[in-house]
């Protein structure tokens, strides 16, 4: 049996915002600005990785060990805003 994987809501849309210098998620009603690691956070949530492959690719893009119980508690907080959704992962 496979993890599920992490991705967007639908209704949210992740995207860099010049004018923020950050990564922002808009929705209908309106966006929110994120901090650095909550931008590398999301835009990996993609729906290609599991939560043990989002922590091994943030651990490898910034040599950066011991952080998966800090992206564990995000990825909780993002899921439990409504950001996010666990789905089976496409074979």
């Amino acid at each position: 049996m496979t993890s599920p994987v992490l991705k967007l809501k639908g209704i949210f849309r992740l995207q860099w915002e010049p004018a923020q210098d950050a990564h922002v998620l808009l929705y209908p009603e309106g966006m929110v600005k994120l901090n650095q690691s909550a931008g590398e956070i999301l835009k990996r949530c993609d729906g290609t990785r599991d939560i043990d492959m989002l922590i091994a690719d943030l651990q490898q893009a910034f040599n950066a060990q011991g952080i998966g119980d800090e992206v564990r508690l995000f990825v909780a907080e993002a899921e439990r805003r409504g950001w996010l959704e666990r789905a089976e992962a496409a074979t």
